[in-house]
């Protein structure tokens, strides 16, 4: 299961769920899981909806290259 993938199940199950929890279209989700990796902007927002759960450098190691970079400190703590 890809981070997206897990993403989407913990945002609800639904490409659709996930979207919405982040602002988007389901059809945005569906594009990022078959076209095209999830851009910049969304990668936070993703990780903020599932609390963090899927991580910034799980989603995209290229732009986030630590495992703590894009976290919260609160939660960089816990890890």
């Amino acid at each position: 299961m890809t981070p997206l993938e897990r993403a989407i199940s913990l945002a609800g199950g639904t490409q659709g769920a996930l979207a919405e929890a982040i602002g988007k279209k389901q059809a945005h989700i569906w594009n990022w899981l078959n076209k095209h990796p999830v851009p910049p902007e969304a990668v936070i927002r993703i990780s903020k909806a599932v609390n963090y759960q899927v991580t910034p450098h799980e989603l995209r190691p290229d732009i986030y290259p630590n495992t703590t970079d894009g976290m919260p400190a609160t939660i960089e703590a816990d890890a």
